[in-house]
């Protein structure tokens, strides 16, 4: 147990809190911790984690920010590193349905968080996937001044872009179609949409 002062109000004090909550998610799951239990583990009252996070929900979003945001380390590394453009944008949106795919079958857990963030929309998931969006955008517009792209308007492709590829990179469509007969592969469902973006 990582004993917390109540009276610590140092800046690392937030990042125990979630590392403490990521945790306890993994091992209990997202719907059976509680912020009692997060304080329990610290040494601290639950009234000194509402100090730091004003709710459990606040908990929970800030634990899927930092998922989320290794997710976009890895897509802007890739976006921003060889290739031709659609190589690129092949890549971004295979290692994220990859990602989303080791999660459900490794981190089960956490995989009900995210899911259910989904679900309600949280402002986490917003931002994210607006994130997302911008990161095949950048790799888009360069496509299309190497001539490599069909032209167009960046944002808009991007966004049709990442909705046509959402049955493979949203949790609860991912577990859906991840065993279907019938359900195109992530390979194949790349190929048909890149297909449709060559100049």
């Amino acid at each position: 147990m990582a004993t917390v002062s109540a009276d610590d109000t140092k800046p690392d004090t937030r990042a125990r809190i979630l590392r403490e909550g990521e945790r306890l998610f993994r091992h209990y799951g997202y719907s059976k911790t509680t912020v009692a239990d997060i304080a329990r583990e610290l040494g601290m009252s639950p009234a000194n984690v509402y100090r730091f996070f004003p709710s459990k929900l606040a908990i929970n979003e800030a634990l899927c920010s930092q998922m989320l945001d290794e997710r976009v380390a890895v897509a802007l590394k890739i976006a921003n590193g060889p290739g031709s453009a659609i190589e690129r944008i092949r890549t971004i949106l295979m290692t994220i349905h990859q990602m989303t795919v080791s999660l459900l079958l490794d981190e089960k857990k956490v995989h009900e968080m995210v899911s259910v963030a989904m679900e309600e929309d949280w402002e986490a998931i917003r931002q994210h996937i607006h994130r997302q969006i911008e990161i095949i955008a950048k790799v888009v517009s360069e496509g299309m001044s190497a001539g490599e792209i069909a032209l167009g308007e960046p944002g808009h492709v991007a966004k049709c872009l990442n909705q046509a590829f959402m049955a493979q990179i949203h949790p609860q469509m991912v577990v859906k179609c991840i065993n279907d007969p019938d359900a195109a592969t992530a390979e194949e469902m790349l190929d048909f949409i890149l297909r449709s973006l060559k100049a």
